[in-house]
């Protein structure tokens, strides 16, 4: 839960190309991590899909400045701003990045493709229209730092109440794996990026971690479905925080820009 996103990937580095930081070879080695290739699909101009580098050139050419992520959730459409149709597919997805500066949004479809043990993945992010107004429920990076500190606190108090935190080797493995993650992933945001943007969102995703821990890691003190209902939605708001406050972090340098043209 709350793990990088692809569209984090795409607007952090797709931003610091756009600001010139980065060449566009490392920005695209950085956006397909792992993945085996991305394409965008739909760019306008374009019959058919196009590698990453071109299309982020592209999108330039169309005016695009800056790249923003949404996060959405059924009944949250963080970041989004419609049409509807967009919003869907977003919410879909459970995300999407938002171009500044121009009417478009991109929306990834993930494939797997090859035999068991050799499975790569492919993403294809579909360009569309989108409407140009402020978006849903993001909050200031300076808002989200806030709110982080209390959820942590609230997460932590309902892990011990539901008797999670006391599940020991297993809530400390996970809490171990994020710090590894952590470290290997401290620029993660690309260069650009203000130090408090990264300090938001390795708090985000160390709240994410708590989470995952209540969710997927045994049944702690909650023994029956009453109980097991009941801490999802003491956690459920916690969630949400951790979401706008990632949200917040990729979207800071779009943030900063617009506060330095008020």
């Amino acid at each position: 839960m709350l793990s990088e996103p692809r569209s984090g990937r795409l607007a952090a580095w797709g931003n610091a190309l756009l600001a010139g930081l980065v060449s566009p070879d490392d920005a695209v080695l950085a956006v397909v991590g792992d993945d085996a290739v991305h394409r965008v699909a739909g760019l306008p101009g374009e019959s058919a899909p196009v590698g990453l580098t071109l299309a982020l050139g592209r999108l330039r050419t169309l005016g695009v400045t800056a790249l923003r992520v949404a996060l959405p959730a059924p009944g949250h459409p963080l970041g989004l701003s419609g049409p509807p149709e967009f919003n869907q597919r977003a919410i879909d997805a459970e995300e999407a990045v938002i171009c500044h500066g121009a009417a478009l949004g991109l929306v990834p479809e993930v494939y797997e493709a090859g035999p068991e043990g050799d499975v790569h993945v492919e993403v294809v992010w579909h360009c569309l229209a989108v409407r140009e107004a402020p978006p849903a429920d993001v909050p200031s990076l300076g808002e989200a730092e806030r709110e982080l500190a209390e959820a942590l606190r609230e997460a932590t108090e309902v892990l011990t109440r539901l008797d999670v935190a006391a599940a020991g080797p297993v809530a400390e493995a996970a809490i171990d794996a994020y710090r590894g993650r952590t470290e290997r992933g401290r620029e993660v945001l690309a260069p650009g990026y203000p130090p408090r943007a990264v300090r938001v969102l390795e708090l985000a995703q160390r709240v994410g971690t708590l989470i995952s821990v209540a969710y997927e890691n045994g049944h702690g003190g909650a023994v029956s479905a009453g109980e097991m209902a009941a801490r999802a939605q003491a956690l459920r708001p916690v969630e949400r925080t951790a979401r706008r406050a990632q949200v917040a972090a990729y979207n800071a340098v779009v943030e900063e820009r617009e506060r330095g043209m008020r």
